[in-house]
Formats: C-alpha cells, sequence, structure tokens
C-alpha cells in the first residue's frame, strides 16, 4: 500500500514538473488571448493515471505563477486544468474523448479571465474561439499523438497499469 502512495505522488510530482517546465520553455505561446499552451497536451495523461489530475492542477498553478499571470489566472486557468483533468479521467474508458473535457473547460473559463482579468477589450466569443482552436491543437492534435504513443509503452510504465479501457 505504501509503495502506491509513493508512486502516485512521484507520478504526480513528475507530471506537475514536466508541466511547468513545457509552460516555460513555450511561454510566449503559453498566455494570452492567442495561446497554444503544449503543455496541455499533458490533460489526456489521466487516461493512463489518476496521479495526473493533482500533477496537472500543481503544474498549471506553478506554471502560471511562474509565468507572471495574475492571482486570478493563478486560480482559474489552473481550476480549468483541474476540470479537465477530472473530465478526461471520467471519459478514459473512450480514448478520443479523452481531449475533449480541457478542450471546454479551458473554452469556457480563460476567456472570462482575460476579459476581465487582464482588461483583453476582444469579445468573450471571439476570445472562446481563439483560445478554444488553441486548445483543440494542444489536447485534441498534441494530446492525442502524446497518447497513442504513450499507449504503445503503458505496460512498461510503473503505475500506468491502472488504465481502464
Amino acid at each position: 500500500m505504501r509503495n502506491k502512495s509513493v508512486l502516485f505522488l512521484t507520478q504526480a510530482a513528475v507530471i506537475a514538473a514536466i508541466y511547468v517546465v513545457l509552460v516555460q520553455i513555450f511561454a510566449p505561446i503559453s498566455f494570452r488571448e492567442v495561446q497554444v499552451r503544449i503543455a496541455e497536451g499533458l490533460t489526456i495523461l489521466p487516461y493512463f493515471t489518476s496521479a495526473a489530475i493533482p500533477g496537472l492542477f500543481v503544474g498549471c498553478l506553478i506554471g502560471n505563477f511562474l509565468g507572471g499571470a495574475i492571482p486570478l489566472d493563478i486560480a482559474f486557468g489552473s481550476l480549468a486544468t483541474l476540470i479537465g483533468a477530472l473530465g478526461s479521467y471520467a471519459l478514459r474508458k473512450y480514448k478520443f474523448a479523452v481531449p475533449v473535457p480541457p478542450i471546454l473547460a479551458n473554452t469556457v473559463i480563460v476567456p472570462f479571465v482575460l476579459f476581465y482579468g487582464y482588461g483583453v477589450n476582444i469579445p468573450i466569443p471571439l476570445q472562446m474561439l481563439t483560445v478554444g482552436l488553441g486548445e483543440v491543437l494542444s489536447c485534441g492534435v498534441i494530446g492525442l499523438i502524446f497518447l497513442l504513443a504513450l499507449e504503445k509503452y503503458r505496460d512498461k510504465i510503473p503505475g500506468f497499469n491502472n488504465f481502464h479501457g
């Protein structure tokens, strides 16, 4: 039982660290109204392990903080990632639906943060379109490519065997 807890915490920490690194490396395209947050491609990881849920949430919190985001963005942007991760985990039996929850959560929440928090003077529906397109690219395209690549190795990765597909 203890080894499972250690594995869970280790996986969550590694996922958080990778998320933060990806946000920092791709910072110029990870923020603002037109964004493709490459790190959001990791939101497919709940398909493999529930440890991805806290890992993605904490990674987004830290990534937003280090990226200079305002408190509203740190809180609600991270909440959008958490909601997306929970939804991805809930849909883990439907491989190609796994990217949908983070796409929807960020498409709905992030434009309000941009409009009210950053004062981006673009109508919210248009921001939903731009943020949504970025999420489709990061979660729907990059995320699914990542999922299909990892799926071949899930039996070789410790803890990725709690797959329920």
